[in-house]
């Protein structure tokens, strides 16, 4: 019996005796079954477990759609007391599911409903009133991992077998995500030089930046060929932030490669610079439990400078590997050296493994996309 199920039966009687709540169940592929109050919408979901340290920001946390396929944990032990203002990421909540500690009614006034009443509105399970730290612990020690969750009127109503046999089968790395935020081609802004914008998922966030240093920015499904990219001459290309394995993204990176030998600037941003740096020879990993919040370190290498930065991320560039890509690191993670940032020796390329724009902050980074734009100005 896993450490979670011991007192599984107290907890069980005890929500039987509350039966006008929903309840929730979540089943780790280790075993582990957590048993809580459900809010938001009944359901059963599933995917990969992993936990984001941030104390702010759900509502952009839970839009972005680099979370797709994932289930989220919120290591703050109280979410929802500023309750869902409309700061977004995309257009819908993009998590298969939610588990915090605790989920409370909002007090604030750009609140325009409660956090159980917006996952209710896009269809989406959250379980409360469970241990987050024994999670948190968990998947630190063991890594990220297959995971099941479900809401239901009645605990009778939770098939806990079928929810374990569920968290087994999820196969996160093995999937083949194709997603974009914008489904065709669109145009903002009305700037003299124009960047083309890769969406694999990309973050409001990154457009918003662009628009902010006065581009016009042409966003590009995910389903793009360099062809239709290329005709329009853009002075610049973003690839963006997105879910998924960046090693099983063959079309992917062959596009990369074809935007490279154009010679001109590229920002790679999260998902950006892990499928530039494959395109230029590089290799992946997959992390252990991965750098999610807003409160992440990392050294600017050419400058010597520090930055707090926002990291959503599972893999990471192998630095090794880097050999005779003639991409040198540009940011490194104070926390445990993982490769944040690169720059190309001879090409105006750069990337970044964690978010420069900062929805909902920190700000450090934000010259990240100065640093594009003088790029852009140079060489576009």
């Amino acid at each position: 019996m896993s450490i979670s199920t011991m007192n599984t039966e107290r907890v069980i009687d005890g929500l039987k005796a509350r039966r006008e709540e929903l309840v929730g169940a979540i089943a780790l592929q280790d075993g582990t079954v957590l048993i809580g109050s459900g809010f938001g919408a009944p359901g059963r979901r599933s995917g990969e477990i992993v936990f984001s340290t941030a104390i702010n920001g759900y509502t952009e946390a839970l839009t972005d759609p680099s979370y797709i396929g994932q289930i989220l944990v919120l290591t703050y032990p109280l979410v929802g007391n500023y309750g869902v203002p409309p700061d977004y990421e995309s257009d819908k909540i993009q998590v298969e599911a939610l588990v915090v500690s605790r989920a409370t009614h909002p007090s604030h006034y750009r609140s325009r409903m409660s956090l159980s009443e917006w996952l209710a509105e896009n269809n989406v399970p959250g379980i409360m009133e469970v241990d987050t730290r024994l999670l948190t612990k968990r998947i630190r020690e063991f890594g990220v991992m297959g995971c099941a969750v479900e809401v239901a009127e009645s605990i009778s109503d939770i098939d806990l077998e079928k929810l374990k046999t569920l968290a087994s089968s999820v196969r996160y790395d093995e999937r083949q995500f194709s997603y974009s935020v914008y489904k065709e081609s669109v145009t903002l802004g009305s700037g003299d030089k124009t960047v083309a914008l890769i969406d694999f998922g990309v973050k409001g966030g990154i457009v918003r930046s662009l628009l902010n240093r006065g581009f016009k920015v042409m966003i590009y499904p995910n389903t793009c060929n360099a062809d239709e990219i290329l005709r329009e001459n853009p002075s610049g290309i973003v690839i963006s932030n997105g879910p998924g394995n960046p090693a099983r993204m063959d079309r992917q990176i062959k596009l990369c490669r074809k935007l490279l030998d154009t010679g001109l600037p590229i920002l790679g941003v999260c998902l950006g610079h892990q499928l530039v740096a494959l395109a230029c020879g590089a290799r992946t990993y997959k992390m252990r439990y991965g750098h999610r919040g807003i409160n992440k370190p990392c050294r600017d290498v050419r400058s010597g400078r520090r930055v707090i930065t926002l990291q959503n991320h599972g893999y990471a560039v192998d630095k090794p590997s880097l050999g005779d890509t003639r991409l040198k690191p540009w940011f490194i993670d104070c926390d445990d050296g993982t490769v944040e940032g690169l720059y190309h020796e001879s090409r105006p390329v750069i990337t970044v493994q964690f978010h420069p724009e900062g929805s909902p902050g920190p700000k450090d980074a934000y010259y990240v996309f100065d640093i594009f734009a003088e790029l852009v100005n140079r060489y576009g």
